[in-house]
Parts: C-alpha cells; sequence; structure tokens
C-alpha cells in the first residue's frame, strides 16, 4: 500500500468532492463528515510520507507513472523529493485545518467543500507533478475554485460598502469601480485575481512549450529534460525569463503582487489559509522545479534578478502592513513580505539559503495560516475586521487570544517555533553573496514584529465596544482543534527539526550542486580526489552530498562550506 501513498493523497479530496455531489445539501453533518474524512485520509497520508521518505536515498520516491499520451510524450508522472515532501504536507495540514475552520457555514455548505477539496488537491497535485504538463495542468486548475470561493462566499471590504457618487447611489456596479483600487469588492478581487494568475500562467506556458518544442526529445518528462535538454544562450534565456515571472506572479513579487492581498481581503478563512500557506508557494516550487531543474546554468545567471526583486517585497509589504487597519490586509502584505525571503534563499542559490526558504515556505504555511484562521473567527464573531473599532477582546476569546499570540511568535521567527530555524538558515546561507539585502531581511523581521503586535493590541487589548459583548470563544472542539494541530506542528517541528533538515537537504543539496557545479572532494589519506562533473551529477541525482558523506567540504564563490 505505501507504494500507492502518493495516489491516496491527491485522490483522497477529490474522491470526497465527488461522494458530496450526491449528498443532500439539507444534510449539513454528513457533507462536514465526509469532507473532513477525505481531508484525514491526505493528512494521515502526508505524515507517513514525509516520516517514510528516506533522506540518505535522496531523489524522488514513492514514484507513480502513467503513460497518458505516447505520442505527445506525456505521462501522468508523480513523486517528491526532498523540496515537494514538506509542501505535500503543508497542503494537507491546511486543508485539514480549513475544512473545521469552515464547520460554521451555511450558506451552501456541501459546495463550499467541494471546492475546497478540489483547490487543495490541485496544489499537491503540483507538488507531486514530474510531468511538465500535469504540473501545469493543476497549477492551472488551482485558479478555478479560488475565483468561485472568492466570488461566492466572500466578503465586501469596508470601503466597498461605504462608496457612494455625489447622489447617493452605489458605484460597485458600475464600469468605473473595476478600476477603483480603494474599495474593493468581493467580485473584483475574484477576477483581480484570476486575470493576474491567468496572465502569468500563459507567460509560464510559453516557457514550457518552448523546452517542449526546442529540446527535440518530443517529451514533458521533467527528469528526461533535466538531463538531456540543451538550450543556446538567447533562447536559454528567454525561457527562463518567461518561466521565472510567470510563476513568480504567484508568489507573488513585487511588482506582481497587487492581486494577492485583495485576495485575502475578500476570501473566507480557510480560502485565505490555502491561498497564503501553499497556493502562492506554488510560484516558487514550480520555479524550482522547471527553471532550477531544467534551466540550471541560466538559473546561476539570472537569479540575481530574484534577489534585487525581494528586497522591495519585503520593505514595501511589511510598511503597508504596519500601516493597514483591515486585519486581513495585514496578514495579506506580511505573507507578500516574507515571500521575499523565500526569493532571497532561492537566489543566495547556498546548501543552506535553499533549505532555509523550503522550510521557510514549510513554517509560513503554518504561521500565516493560524493568524488568518483566528482573523475569520474574530470577523465571524465582531463582524469587523477594522482594528481601530475592535479592542478588548482577550476578555471575551482568551483561548483565541493565546494561539494569536503563538502565531505572531512564529511569524516573526520566535525561537522554538520552526519559522526560526528557516529564518536563520536563509539569513545565513545568503550573507556572503547579499549581504546588503540579508540586513533588509533583518529590517523586515522588526517590521514583523511591529505590525503582528500592534495588531494583537488592537483586537485584544483596551477598553472594548459594548457591541460586541456577545462575541465568545473558541470553545468546540472542531474550533480549537485546527488551531492547536497547526501550533502543535510549528512547535514540535521547531524543537525537533532534524529529520525535516534531512529531508530537504536530500533535494536541495544536489540541486544547488547542478546550478553551481560544484565537484565535491573526497578526502582519502590527505588526497583531494576530484571527481568529475557527470559522476558528481549522477550521484547528486540520486544521493544527498551531506548524507552519503558528512565530512564533505565543498566551496564555490556565493556557497558556504559544507
Amino acid at each position: 500500500m505505501a507504494d500507492y501513498t502518493l495516489l491516496y493523497i491527491l485522490f483522497a479530496p477529490f474522491l470526497g468532492a465527488i461522494v458530496l455531489l450526491f449528498v443532500p445539501n439539507r444534510q449539513a453533518l454528513q457533507v462536514r463528515l465526509v469532507a473532513a474524512i477525505a481531508a484525514g485520509i491526505s493528512l494521515l497520508a502526508s505524515f507517513y510520507l514525509f516520516f517514510a521518505y528516506d533522506p540518505v536515498k535522496g531523489g524522488f520516491q514513492f514514484v507513480q507513472r502513467f503513460e497518458w499520451s505516447k505520442e505527445l510524450g506525456i505521462a501522468f508522472y508523480l513523486g517528491v523529493d526532498g523540496i515537494g515532501t514538506p509542501l505535500v504536507l503543508a497542503s494537507a495540514i491546511l486543508l485539514f485545518a480549513g475544512i473545521f475552520i469552515s464547520w460554521h457555514i451555511k450558506d451552501r455548505t456541501k459546495e463550499f467543500y467541494i471546492f475546497l477539496l478540489i483547490l487543495a488537491a490541485a496544489t499537491i497535485g503540483v507538488f507531486m507533478s514530474l510531468d511538465l504538463f500535469f504540473l501545469y495542468f493543476f497549477y492551472e486548475m488551482s485558479v478555478l475554485p479560488m475565483y468561485v470561493l472568492l466570488g461566492v462566499w466572500g466578503s465586501h471590504t469596508k470601503g466597498y460598502l461605504e462608496m457612494k457618487d455625489p447622489e447617493g447611489l452605489k458605484q460597485r456596479d458600475s464600469v468605473g469601480f473595476i478600476f477603483n483600487f480603494a474599495a474593493n469588492s468581493k467580485e473584483y478581487a475574484a477576477m483581480k485575481l484570476t486575470l493576474f494568475l491567468s496572465a502569468g500562467a500563459v507567460v509560464a506556458l510559453l516557457g514550457i512549450l518552448l523546452i517542449y518544442k526546442f529540446s527535440g526529445l518530443h517529451t514533458f518528462d521533467i527528469l528526461v529534460l533535466r538531463e538531456q535538454a540543451k538550450f543556446s544562450g538567447n533562447l536559454a534565456t528567454i525561457i527562463w525569463l518567461l518561466v521565472f515571472f510567470g510563476f513568480a506572479s504567484i508568489a507573488p513579487i513585487w511588482p506582481l503582487h497587487s492581486w494577492s492581498p485583495v485576495g485575502h481581503a475578500a476570501a473566507p478563512a480557510a480560502t485565505s489559509m490555502l491561498h497564503a500557506g501553499v497556493l502562492m508557494k506554488l510560484g516558487h516550487f514550480s520555479i524550482i522545479r522547471v527553471a532550477f531543474e531544467i534551466l540550471p546554468e541560466t538559473t546561476r545567471e539570472l537569479m540575481p534578478i530574484a534577489a534585487f526583486l525581494c528586497v522591495f517585497s519585503i520593505i514595501y509589504g511589511g510598511f503597508v502592513a504596519y500601516y493597514a487597519k483591515d486585519t486581513k490586509y495585514v496578514i495579506g502584505y506580511s505573507s507578500s513580505s516574507h515571500m521575499g525571503y523565500v526569493f532571497l534563499g532561492m537566489a543566495a542559490l547556498d546548501y543552506i539559503s535553499l533549505s532555509g526558504a523550503v522550510l521557510y515556505m514549510f513554517a509560513h504555511a503554518l504561521a500565516t495560516g493560524m493568524l488568518f484562521a483566528m482573523a475569520g473567527w474574530v470577523y465571524d464573531q465582531t463582524h469587523s475586521r477594522d482594528i481601530p473599532s475592535l479592542g478588548g477582546l482577550v476578555n471575551r476569546m482568551p483561548f483565541v487570544a493565546g494561539c494569536f499570540l503563538v502565531a505572531c511568535m512564529a511569524s516573526i521567527g520566535m525561537p522554538g517555533t520552526v519559522n526560526f530555524i528557516a529564518e536563520v538558515m536563509i539569513l545565513v546561507g545568503s550573507w556572503n553573496r547579499y549581504p546588503f539585502q540579508v540586513i533588509v531581511a533583518v529590517v523586515g523581521i522588526v517590521l514583523t514584529m511591529a505590525y503582528l503586535f500592534r495588531m494583537m493590541r488592537g483586537l485584544f487589548y483596551g477598553p472594548m465596544d459594548s457591541q460586541y459583548s456577545h462575541a465568545h470563544d473558541a470553545v468546540a472542539w472542531y474550533d480549537r482543534l485546527p488551531l492547536l494541530l497547526m501550533i502543535a506542528c510549528s512547535i514540535t517541528f521547531g524543537i525537533f527539526p532534524g529529520h525535516f533538515y534531512n529531508v530537504i537537504r536530500a533535494g536541495t543539496d544536489p540541486l544547488v550542486s547542478r546550478i553551481m557545479q560544484v565537484v565535491p572532494l573526497a578526502a582519502q589519506n590527505g588526497d583531494a580526489l576530484r571527481v568529475t562533473r557527470d559522476a558528481s551529477r549522477k550521484q547528486a541525482d540520486n544521493v544527498s552530498p551531506v548524507a552519503r558523506h558528512p565530512s564533505l567540504v565543498t566551496r564555490h564563490e556565493g556557497t558556504n562550506d559544507l
């Protein structure tokens, strides 16, 4: 049964969505239970996958391959390495938590859970795909549920509801409103998200088609392409730029980020959790899987672009989050800012920094998932996201306030949480190559502390308006379970990161060796034996250098000593 683990993880949510089609909407409890069981199966299988992955063996494991179109060179090809495994686990955790966060939804409950399950399954499919066709297929599939979830179950912002023309008539249905960035409706947010991501996806598709056409291999198999595809200098640059900026739009990197905070503000809590937790990571992961794997030399030459742009992401997102007054805008811009750290870790092309970037994607998924879950709870109880109008809620909801504090600590990288380890790895691994960006990243951490604790003070402390006296705490088990699950994972992996670290390094070490063209040196009786580049690549694809030779010392400009 272990051989089909990936199929269980991927198709459990899809099967759950199909079963829900036959459950009457009036049977709300049965609908919720079916969704919870489907998400639970995926979660348990994901934990098994994570702990069963062998970091010593490395490479892609739990592989499943089914020929789909021999004429076109397309196969339903699944497999996970040390990079994909943690992200599959993050998707499963947030899906399971999102099911219970949405336990109180009464409007078209069945349809909501169907789209939520499809959204999570699509993201999982991206993290598993070893075929460019299906990677792109699942990538595009993730956009469609987001549009429906925002447009149907989302919420309007305060500015949208108050916007009127001189005659007192609402403008929100006019053409002019579409271009009003100050007051957004949920329909506007859904459309903006869809247009941004679809436009970026088309750009990335052009790059993928160029790879397919000019590789001459007549295949979408990523593993074959990374070994045999060769592209000329100018063509490689064009393909790389198309792939990078096409996928970076969902990451999101500045200045392609504006769709994301708007989408966060309009989305229901569970959708925001998956949006920030895993949907945004599709961009980073796809860049690693396509650009890093297939175009390693071009990646080494052009990744400074990401190092330049991540500075704006970190600082701009941090300052806007500090001055924002809407809880979801604060968390949304915070997520955009934090994605700059991932790009910094990727840009440094260092063993430690890239491993930290992958770990940070997982850590951020848990931390921002907690924040959006509790922001959604506060909104459900008060029907307000306006921080200045709230306050004193700690007396009404002490459990939520305590969890909110833990989430804030995780977001700023407090020792004891997995975020701390990830941030340190990114900063240490990037220092030799990008010291200025590292200094900016440290300033970003200070900004994160400022706006998160400012938001917490505004929500939970000070005098409380009497109109919110009816608000109550998360008391039921299904309200507390998702928060406790995310907190437990963040702290447990923060205190015991050994297996997590080994799994990730099994995926990042061979990749960095390929990109930086670092040839391991094996010391034998004091003499250094240089391994040929081709043999080094073959070994790196199957076994992590650190796992096989802990004493290896490799050095290259821009990398740290191992």
